[in-house]
């Protein structure tokens, strides 16, 4: 079986599926900004932006979709690995339940692959940290939230975790000092953007590019 060719097959669906997906909430806010038809604002003078509930809804479908991709993206890195693992006849749970318990599957595999298959995980080329938040997001965006709001926020020690968060506002990346230390305590919200979504399937892909042929090695003795 060829692995990495499902593997292919999904990253490039989950491209295609946000992609045509995320078409008609881009639409509504497009007219809306453009004062376009049905969008065409009624005289007022109450101060209030024309049509905001409807330009809110129209971003609060896209985050979902995000959080959709995303999600799709870790399950089929999961899947990646879980297959491998049966295609080699061992238990990686069974051997590293610990890091799989504390740090999910990443860890578990990460562990299981470099101790117990003798890969130099230094060696990769992938950003593991951006691999490491994927499966964090999808976490987050499964388990976390209230019933208050479709909003999904990180945990507060997300800078603590990971030096540069890709899955978060624009504006909060650039932010240092005490803007920052204010904006960890009260949190930040889980934003998939389409550049974070594409960066984080090519590292994806870039990783198991780099798994591949040790994986192929194992397998076949040579």
């Amino acid at each position: 079986m060829d692995v990495d060719f499902f593997f292919r097959q999904r990253t490039d669906f989950i491209r295609r599926f946000y992609d045509e997906a995320v078409k008609p909430f881009l639409e509504t806010q497009r007219l809306i900004e453009a004062r376009e038809e049905p969008y065409v604002p009624p005289y007022s003078e109450d101060g209030e932006p024309p049509f905001l509930t409807e330009w809110i809804d129209a971003d609060t479908c896209i985050q979902i979709l995000g959080r959709t991709a995303i999600s799709m993206l870790s399950e089929s890195l999961k899947l990646y690995f879980i297959q491998w693992e049966r295609l080699l006849h061992i238990d990686c749970y069974s051997q590293f339940k610990t890091d799989f318990g504390r740090g999910g599957y990443w860890s578990g595999y990460r562990k299981c692959f470099g101790e117990g298959l003798g890969f130099d995980w230094a060696s990769c080329p992938a950003d593991q940290e951006i691999i490491a938040q994927v499966t964090l997001a999808r976490n987050q965006s499964q388990h976390a939230g209230s019933i208050t709001s479709l909003s999904v926020t990180h945990p507060r020690n997300i800078r603590e975790r990971f030096v540069k968060p890709i899955f978060v506002h624009e504006h909060e990346k650039a932010l240092v000092g005490e803007e920052l230390e204010s904006l960890s305590w009260l949190g930040s919200d889980l934003i998939i953007s389409r550049d974070a979504l594409l960066e984080s399937i090519r590292q994806t892909e870039f990783l198991v590019d780099w798994l591949e042929p040790q994986l192929q090695k194992v397998r076949w003795g040579h």
